[in-house]
Parts: C-alpha cells; sequence; structure tokens
C-alpha cells in the first residue's frame, strides 16, 4: 500500500461538511490523477464520506486523517478507510491498529517521537506540521540518522514548494490541500479541483518520472 502512495506522490487532505460532495470530489481526484484521498475526522461527515468514496470508487485509496482513538480507527476502517493517519504519536492509537493490521502513519517532529515510531515497528511517519516545523530542511535534518524512515510530510505544503519535497528520496509523499480547498467544495467547483489535481499529478511526474 505505501509503495501505491509513493507513486501517487501527493496525497490531497480533504475535510468535508457535508457527504453528499464525497463522490464528486472522489470522481475529481481520480480524473485528475491522484486517486487517493485522506479524509479527516475533523467533521460530522467524515465516516460517510470515507463508506461513499470506497464504495464508489473501489480502486480509490482512501485513509482517514486526524484520527485520535480507538473508536475513530474502527468508526473509519468500517466505513473503507485503507490507512489511518493522526497528527501526533499516540502509543494506544498506533498500538491498536498495530494489533489490527492496519497500517498507521503517526505525526512526528522530533528524534525521541521517530525513535518512538521505530520501537513500534514503523518505518514511514507523517511530519507534521511540515512547513511551521521547519520543512524540508528539518525533514533532512531528523532524517539523517534514521535511515530506514521515509516521510510523509503534511502542512504548509502547496504548488509552489511541493517539488522539493517530492526530489527528496526519503520523500514517501506529500499531503495537501491545495487542490481541495473548503471553498472550492462547498461551492461545487468540482472542475477547478479537477484541474489543479491535474497540475498536482504532474508536478509529481516532472519530479519523479
Amino acid at each position: 500500500m505505501f509503495e501505491r502512495i509513493r507513486k501517487i506522490g501527493i496525497v490531497p487532505v480533504c475535510v468535508l461538511d457535508d457527504a453528499k460532495d464525497a463522490a464528486k470530489l472522489g470522481e475529481a481526484l481520480c480524473e485528475g490523477g491522484l486517486p487517493c484521498a485522506e479524509v479527516t475526522f475533523r467533521t460530522a461527515a467524515a465516516e460517510e464520506t470515507i463508506r461513499v468514496m470506497a464504495k464508489e470508487f473501489p480502486d480509490m485509496l482512501v485513509g482517514a486523517g486526524t484520527v485520535l482513538t480507538r473508536e475513530q480507527v474502527d468508526r473509519a476502517v468500517g466505513a473503507g478507510a485503507k490507512f489511518i493517519v493522526a497528527p501526533g504519536l499516540n502509543p494506544d492509537t498506533v498500538s491498536y491498529c498495530i494489533e489490527k493490521g492496519i497500517p498507521i502513519v503517526p505525526g512526528v517532529q522530533t528524534p525521541s517521537e521517530i525513535e518512538r515510531g521505530l520501537a513500534f515497528g514503523l518505518n514511514v511517519l507523517k511530519f507534521f506540521p511540515a512547513e511551521p516545523a521547519g520543512g524540508l530542511k528539518m525533514i533532512k535534518a531528523v532524517a539523517a540518522p534514521y535511515t530506514t524512515v521515509s516521510f510523509m510530510p503534511t502542512g504548509g505544503i502547496s504548488a509552489a514548494n511541493v517539488r522539493d519535497y517530492l526530489a527528496y528520496d526519503r520523500i514517501l509523499a506529500c499531503g495537501g490541500s491545495w487542490m481541495v480547498k473548503k471553498d472550492l467544495v462547498s461551492s461545487g467547483d468540482f472542475a477547478k479541483i479537477k484541474e489543479l489535481t491535474r497540475e498536482a499529478a504532474d508536478i509529481v511526474k516532472e519530479v519523479r518520472g
């Protein structure tokens, strides 16, 4: 699964207030060339959004983000999520996902947090919030001692800086929301979302071939 994420390169981070938009958003992402979504559990519509996307687009890689508890893990996976992303490294949530055989990408910033992830046997970690925490320069600094770890940075990444991240071989993929901004979803401008998604997919091809 992580190899699929690496090939996709950019994971759209989606916050939906109404699951009625889920199918159209999934269609725009798939047709735009990024058949993947991290649906954040920041709204009440997250669970149903995952369910709709997973059902309507079975080849799409749909995951759940901002997952903070075991209960949210169960709800997300029950709805069809294929992976879990968390903003931090909560040992209880991580161990629960490992017990259940569910891929989880917890958030880290420091060497100590990276080592906690390694102690759980994880070698893909989220770096969050990427830009406020020092960006690519910081990632390269903390990654140096941990040669088996790949990172999925999220937070402040945009079309303007994503090329630099993707060019670093320790970046599995980047999480980004610029192609799925809430105002575009709420206004129903899925054509623009598809256009921005296509531009993002083209950047991945440009950098990674």
